[in-house]
């Protein structure tokens, strides 16, 4: 029984455990019939030319994981921001840890998505969790159909959230071959600031596959930073599917750093619902071996006065592949739009590949509008003056990386979060960077 077979027929299984609301029974019912229809994408679907997911559907996964699994805070400390003190919503095998989490909300309400699809004052959850948006392709329908835990944050009016939020998710390889369908969905309103951190984090060497929703939606004047870190082990995927609405005077980021994993697809998708917003999409790519990292975004500018920034480094060794495919839509009305796109990368390896692809489609006359690409090696003059003035080999091609990653770096603004990823950088890149960030 292929994969698809298998999720099909677990269907009815599934929502006779689950006591629903009618509203999200019916949408789960489209959601499997949408996948029913499209199945997983293939190379022949434009979107996912130079993205097969053969390698990764081959296994039998467990649909349903085992919920008896267990960690100790000693196990996976090593895993958080621990340098900052943080709020912490922890998973393991798709289910809730109380034990390993930290939820003193302090005037945010923070819910599992198991209780506020069940208790009526969570009716918001019902209207705004399974988005219309995210039922619409075959990945993320499989989401919207089996996902039964996540987060749903949402940040009162007036709120500046005092401390930064992690959301990690936890895989123990208790199954043979896993896969998870987590979701979360926040909700920020006027006048509010959150910080969240997300990972996904395979704790063994059984195959993996996560394939996770988040929603956000930042209302008027909300200032929303979201960082993903993405450094998993060799035998786990990640399928990340994220869904940004703005309204209007909002700023929303969203920093993916991608570090490791079999394969990672993330599909980042901002849609500018009003005027006068920003939107900046930062992303670093450090991969080796045979991995595999996607990077496919949207900005949909709907309405006149609004900038996006969009700026991908990647860096690629040995036989690892890397896509950028990044689209800007300019709508006829939105008028005076600012978009700027950017994708630059470097091949260490003869074997290493990068398919880039940035686009633009543009209705509006009034706008200012960019978009580049470039692939190429280290500056070898820059690594020769380098080596000239006494420092080796080694150690300058590690400089020249960090630097050449450094514009993304600077736009994090959580200091010890910044500090996690420059060592990150510097174990992926083999070198010792001997200064304080």
């Amino acid at each position: 029984m292929s994969l698809k077979e298998k999720l099909v027929s677990s269907f009815i299984a599934f929502e006779n455990q689950n006591d629903i609301d009618s509203k999200v029974h019916d949408i789960r019912s489209e959601a499997i019939k949408t996948f029913e229809a499209e199945g997983f994408p293939t190379k022949k679907d434009e979107a996912w030319k130079y993205t097969s997911l053969n390698s990764v559907l081959k296994h039998d996964y467990s649909i349903f994981p085992n919920q008896d699994s267990a960690l100790e805070y000693n196990e996976i400390k090593k895993y958080f921001i621990h340098d900052i003190d943080t709020y912490k919503i922890v998973f393991i095998d798709g289910k809730y840890s109380s034990h390993l989490s930290e939820t003193t909300h302090d005037g945010i309400d923070v819910c599992l998505m198991s209780s506020a699809l069940t208790k009526p004052k969570y009716q918001l959850i019902i209207e705004n969790y399974f988005n219309s948006v995210a039922t619409k392709d075959g990945i993320s329908s499989i989401n919207t159909a089996f996902a039964k835990e996540g987060a749903y944050i949402h940040i009162p009016k007036n709120k500046v959230v005092a401390k930064p939020i992690q959301i990690v998710h936890f895989s123990t390889g208790n199954e043979a071959a896993l896969m998870l369908q987590p979701r979360n969905l926040i909700v920020v309103d006027e006048n509010s600031h959150v910080q969240i951190i997300e990972r996904h984090q395979s704790l063994t060497d059984n195959p993996v596959l996560t394939n996770s929703v988040t929603e956000i939606v930042a209302n008027k004047r909300a200032i929303v930073d979201y960082y993903k870190v993405q450094n998993d082990n060799k035998n786990a995927s990640l399928i990340d599917n994220t869904f940004v609405e703005q309204k209007r005077e909002t700023h929303v980021s969203v920093h993916t750093f991608s570090f490791g994993g079999k394969l990672t697809r993330n599909n980042l998708n901002f849609y500018q619902n009003g005027e006068h917003m920003d939107s900046t999409l930062n992303g670093i790519t450090i991969i080796g071996d045979k991995q595999h990292v996607d990077h496919n975004t949207l900005v949909h500018h709907i309405e006149p006065n609004c900038e996006s920034h969009q700026d991908y480094k990647g860096i690629f060794n040995d036989s690892a592949t890397g896509v950028f495919n990044g689209k800007v839509i300019v709508n006829k009305e939105a008028q005076k739009t600012n978009a700027f796109q950017s994708n630059n990368n470097i091949l260490l390896s003869d074997k290493a590949t990068i398919n880039s692809k940035p686009q633009l489609e543009i209705f509006a006359d009034d706008v200012k509008c960019s978009h580049g690409c470039t692939i190429g090696q280290l500056d070898e003059s820059a690594l020769f003056y380098m080596k000239s003035r006494g420092i080796p080999e080694k150690e300058a091609r590690g400089l020249l990386m960090y630097a050449f990653s450094n514009n993304v770096l600077k736009s994090v603004k959580i200091p010890e979060l910044k500090q996690r990823i420059t060592k990150l950088i510097a174990t992926k890149l083999n070198v010792n960077i001997g200064f304080d960030l």
